[in-house]
């Protein structure tokens, strides 16, 4: 392994990893840039890009979503819409294991969220009046699946399968076609066994546009969710107000805490399976103690010997990876709750006792034999988390993602009578006397005036 950033106590790590966390739109990869002035003109930023194709699909529809899926990915695609004779034949190419694997998590997602449900309300007063809230699913989800550097089945159910829960009507998937025009088996069968509505071959911000604004073949969503490329994260963000959206990931990260009590080697796993994500991806070890660290870095090299993405591991140590020494386990959540992981693993002994301490974290895992990739797919909770620090205001995707809350008013003439007087003085506070006149003329309505 190459050699990881060693940070010494609280402040070295406060500002070697704290800063310049999140989305950096301003510069794109070089390779990237030059793909997009081909296809854009010039370009400046990963922003302007994400923008003119936002513009060109919203005038040109399916046109442009054809056009710029030739001329981004080198695939011609006809028909965008996966017909549904296609999928079948596709879950019944993957093998039997795969499908009841996706079929168990599939199960455990369900009966998660169903324990999250949210039922609407009426609360009648004795006064004759009532308030309450009306939870309502929405109407239309698009889930976007990565269909890059790896293949996430996993998203498909993570997204999906909670929106059906939540009673969502319309669920459609989008994701990038393979060379040959086709979304992959994989996550056809996925979208199968998590009751998907409708798949389209087509991806980056593209996609993003096509579900905001909606095409001739493609209808236009309430809401999008499910993580993404740099271009698929901002056009995320430029779209949300038209539509919504689930938040804005980047890559993924762990933060694990370790003192002398975890197997090492357990610990190793952990640390170098969220970094074959992506280069990017953001592996960090917390540890109480030198030795501590030493023989987690040993167990690492042993593994990454036979580790099939090992180039790209070793890119996510050298550039996000990151092992500190603090002087108590105290101290290492206090600096997790700064950082406020995705994913956060307490390998330390009484691990339970430490969990009141953990403020900010998509997930926790509690003691080294609670491995981050289960939370991956098969423990329940959904796996699409807040990342970059976002977790300090953000929460997995879940049933409240969606629903949506209509509160419900009606008064009783006695109670109008009691609550009135306080908002005719506010109203007036405020200059907006029309809305204390709204209430005054309830009451000469019943004194016959």
């Amino acid at each position: 392994m190459r050699p990881l950033r060693r940070l010494h106590g609280l402040e070295e790590a406060r500002r070697a990893l704290l800063p310049g966390r999140g989305i950096e739109p301003e510069t794109l990869p070089p390779a990237l840039l030059e793909r997009a002035r081909r296809v854009l003109g010039d370009v400046a930023s990963a922003e302007e890009a994400v923008a003119r194709i936002l513009a060109r699909v919203r005038d040109g529809g399916d046109a442009a979503l054809r056009a710029l899926t030739r001329e981004f990915d080198g695939v011609e695609v006809g028909a965008l819409q996966v017909p549904a004779s296609e999928i079948e034949r596709a879950a019944a190419r993957v093998a039997p294991a795969t499908l009841h694997a996706l079929a168990t998590a599939a199960e455990r997602v369900r009966r998660f969220h169903e324990r999250a449900l949210r039922r609407s309300w009426l609360d009648f007063s004795p006064e004759g009046g009532a308030l309450g809230q009306l939870i309502l699913p929405i109407e239309r989800v698009g889930v976007y699946a990565p269909g890059g550097r790896a293949l996430y089945p996993s998203t498909v159910l993570m997204a999906a399968v909670p929106a059906r829960v939540a009673g969502v009507r319309d669920v459609v998937l989008v994701s990038p076609p393979g060379p040959d025009g086709a979304v992959a088996d994989v996550l056809l069968a996925a979208a199968k066994v998590a009751g998907v509505d409708a798949v389209y071959r087509v991806g980056g911000a593209q996609a993003i546009a096509a579900l905001a604004y909606g095409t001739e073949s493609i209808p236009r969503v309430d809401k999008i969710v499910g993580p993404g490329s740099l271009f698929v994260v901002l056009a995320k963000r430029q779209v949300y107000g038209l539509v919504g959206v689930d938040g804005l990931p980047g890559p993924t990260e762990c933060l694990i805490v370790a003192d002398d009590s975890a197997d090492p080697r357990h610990v190793a796993a952990d640390f170098i399976a969220q970094a074959e994500h992506d280069p990017l991806a953001c592996p960090v070890l917390i540890v109480t103690a030198e030795a501590v660290a030493e023989r987690v870095l040993a167990a690492a090299d042993a593994q990454l010997a036979s580790a099939a993405r090992r180039e790209i591991i070793e890119q996510s140590l050298e550039a996000r990876g990151a092992v500190i020494l603090v002087d108590r386990v105290e101290d290492a959540i206090q600096l997790a709750n700064e950082f406020a992981p995705e994913h956060l693993s307490l390998c330390i002994r009484d691990a339970f006792d430490h969990l009141g301490l953990v403020r900010n974290a998509g997930g926790v895992f509690l003691g080294a034999g609670s491995p981050e990739s289960v939370g991956d797919y098969t423990a329940g909770p959904s796996h699409i988390m807040p990342t970059g620090g976002t977790a300090r205001f953000a929460s997995p995707l879940g049933i409240d993602d969606f629903v949506k809350v209509t509160s419900v008013f009606s008064f009783g003439p006695a109670e109008l009578e009691r609550i009135g007087p306080a908002a005719i003085e506010l109203a007036h506070a405020e200059g907006l006397h029309a809305h204390a006149r709204a209430v005054e003329v309830r009451w000469e309505a019943r004194d016959g005036r």
